[in-house]
């Protein structure tokens, strides 16, 4: 049949698709390397490659094994890359790291020691006051909602007025807090201390960009220069009856055809606007819909963190990766921080916290936010925009600086992409900051979302290494453009 034969054609087009940006990462992640580093299985990265020296001699021995063999010093660098990634995802994983607990702060004492480790720079860790889950905020929007829905059937038109401005009140409370605009519940109980390491990466040394150049640097530093914020999340997600597979993947197939995954929030939010604007008889179904979605959003609540290897283990892992490379190698006209956020799976809150501190003092024209999360799916995107019925966009020419960028660098171009959900680069950009959002995808979707089997052993380490490769070229584009 037609229909057949074309739902045949796009799953072949998908699947050709898919497989050459495998083989891109593959080509360039795996060149010479003499096996793949398994994450996961006991061992299996320290058995690929010696785990190389803390102290940063690492850097000066893969520039001699380079130039004494260049074949021989790629095949050392790519294996050395891949297994301090696969090192750094399972030792993260292994930390129970809930939004805004004792697991979170332990999480960024570690991080802030691989700091120390990879790029040789003291970080410190930042506390702040937090809720330690979005679930029993977005439970009590939709419960209200029901409420609403209820008095909507009243034979009272008072009432049945006041049904619907609660509707509708409700609705944008939740639009505001979803979106990160304005979180009216942030410190509703349960709260937590959250934690965020923070650190500045170290300019250019004078031996390597002239003492003129040097002094035009430390100028530029105090005044308007350009400057890049690497983001990624500490935390991870409670696991829950909500990322429930048959719950998820009807998203997944439409973001497969279209690259826009739909807000799993999008269903409450049609039914609030029911309830506040459709006729009795579909606002009391709505109401119904709504009460099933809070006792369904409430679960979690009970729940433990999931052990959060691709979401988000993975994206700390390639900022670690990235601040050792430009420590070794600075970007010449730009200032580099590193930010490891708490709470974000919450509701972003370590991220609104560093904003509201360091954020405050920043130049909106010159600072760039980029962000990496569950970055070892399989194929790189980037964000266009993200959120629910209100979403957060993304600024086109960042979006094509970051896809120029890798196409120069001869890296695979990330697809452009737009989430249901949020990251914490949303913030800045309604802070007026330029800011990137860089994740990666798999049919359509992320493995093992929020799930128990998000471990060490379903994280892709070739994607993950070729989003810190993207994320350098977007690091130096942004520093040389004028």
């Amino acid at each position: 049949m037609p229909g057949a034969a074309r739902r045949d054609r796009q799953r072949r087009k998908r699947g050709s698709r898919l497989d050459a940006a495998r083989d891109g990462l593959r080509d360039r992640h795996r060149s010479g390397a003499l096996a793949r580093v398994r994450p996961g299985r006991p061992g299996a990265a320290r058995a690929s490659a010696r785990q190389p020296p803390a102290d940063g001699r690492s850097d000066r021995l893969d520039g001699a094994r380079r130039l004494s063999d260049p074949v021989g010093g790629a095949r050392a660098a790519a294996e050395g890359v891949h297994a301090r990634l696969a090192n750094d995802v399972e030792a993260l994983t292994a930390i129970a790291r809930g939004s805004a607990d004792e697991g979170e702060l332990a999480a960024a004492r570690w991080a802030s020691r691989r700091l120390a480790d990879a790029a040789g720079v003291a970080a410190r860790v930042e506390r702040f006051r937090y809720r330690r889950t979005f679930a029993h905020v977005h439970a009590l929007h939709f419960a209200a909602g029901a409420i609403a829905a209820r008095a909507r059937g009243s034979q009272r038109p008072l009432v049945r007025g006041l049904g619907r401005a609660a509707a509708a009140a409700t609705l944008a409370a939740f639009e505001l807090d979803y979106s990160g605009r304005r979180q009216l519940l942030a410190a509703l109980p349960p709260v937590g201390t959250g934690a965020n390491v923070v650190c500045e990466l170290p300019s250019p040394p004078a031996s390597d960009v002239g003492a003129s150049a040097a002094a035009s640097r430390a100028a530029a530093l105090a005044s308007r220069e350009r400057r890049v914020v690497l983001v990624a999340h500490l935390d991870a997600a409670r696991a829950g009856i909500i990322w429930h597979p048959a719950i998820v993947r009807p998203g997944d197939r439409l973001a497969r055809r279209s690259g826009r995954r739909a807000s799993l929030a999008l269903v409450p939010e049609l039914a609030l606007a029911a309830v506040a604007l459709a006729p009795a008889a579909t606002a009391r179904a709505a109401g119904r819909l709504l009460a099933a979605a809070a006792l369904l959003t409430a679960e979690s609540l009970a729940r433990a963190p999931v052990p959060g290897a691709n979401d988000n283990a993975s994206g700390v892992a390639a900022v670690l990766e990235l601040a050792r490379r430009l420590a070794a190698r600075p970007p010449a006209n730009a200032a580099v921080e590193v930010v490891l956020t708490g709470a974000e799976e919450a509701g972003m809150g370590g991220m609104a916290a560093y904003l509201a501190s360091a954020g405050a003092r920043s130049d909106r024209a010159n600072t760039l936010f980029l962000g990496l999360d569950t970055v070892g799916s399989g194929e790189p995107v980037v964000l266009v925009a993200e959120g629910g019925a209100w979403p957060v966009r993304y600024r086109e020419r960042d979006v094509e600086l970051a896809r120029a960028a890798a196409r120069r660098a001869g890296l695979p171009v990330p697809r452009r992409w737009r989430i249901g959900g949020w990251t914490d680069p949303a913030l800045a950009r309604l802070r007026g900051f330029p800011a990137l959002s860089l994740l990666s995808v798999r049919d359509g979707g992320f493995p093992n979302y929020h799930r128990p089997g998000d471990v060490p052993a379903h994280v892709d380490i070739d994607c993950v290494a070729a989003v810190v490769d993207i994320a350098e070229a977007i690091v130096r584009a942004w520093a040389s453009e004028r």
